[in-house]
């Protein structure tokens, strides 16, 4: 059974309470900025002119993401594989939606609101970090803010190690080599290249 209209969705899952929206401001409370310093990681979602998604994860050392105003974020960019699905995304529709996480804290900040790319070389210097200035920088003007409970990571135990498996590893090698007719020395050869990629490039 599809759900098509509002009223069904809510005779499912009911309606908010009536305190729940007053939780999201159009700007950074002193909560959300304290949870920015200490964010390593975010993912941003960025649609297309055809509604095309993209969801891209970006990480640094806490605090990489910067407010100079409590309207205002800035996100740098390090050296990726160049495909640049959010950035051109950004370019179309100028929109992004934004989750913050803090390790071993169970809630989330989510921040929506319309973005643009700056490439100013002295703005760039100031999000040096490995010893390199930023590749491109983000700037979003926050339309709506607010905090997401923890029910979420509770049930997955994101944060909790006696449930986490044995480190893994993703082999780009393995399935770009199937993808090219290649075999499994060129698996190898490209597994290494990423390797060697991430201790030179970051």
């Amino acid at each position: 059974m599809n759900i098509t209209s509002e009223q069904h969705l809510r005779s499912i899952i009911g309606a908010p309470h009536s305190i729940t929206a007053t939780k999201k401001t159009d700007h950074l409370t002193d909560e959300a900025m304290a949870f920015l310093a200490r964010s390593p990681f975010l993912i941003m979602t960025t649609v297309a002119e055809d509604l095309q998604l993209d969801a891209s994860p970006k990480g640094d050392a806490p605090g990489f993401v910067r407010a100079p105003d409590a309207q205002t974020l800035i996100i740098p960019d390090r050296r990726g594989n160049k495909l640049a699905d959010g950035h051109l995304n950004v370019l179309k529709t100028g929109r992004v939606g934004l989750i913050f996480l803090v390790p071993n804290t169970r809630e989330t900040l989510r921040i929506n609101g319309k973005a643009r790319l700056t490439a100013d070389p002295a703005a760039l210097a100031t999000f040096s970090a490995y010893g390199r200035p930023a590749v491109l920088l983000t700037e979003v003007s926050i339309e709506e803010c607010f905090f997401h409970c923890g029910k979420a990571l509770i049930r997955s135990k994101l944060w909790d190690m006696s449930a986490w498996d044995a480190p893994g590893q993703v082999s780009f090698g393995k399935m770009l080599a199937q993808a090219n007719g290649g075999d499994a020395a060129m698996a190898e050869a490209i597994d290494q290249s990423i390797s060697d990629d991430y201790i030179e490039n970051l």
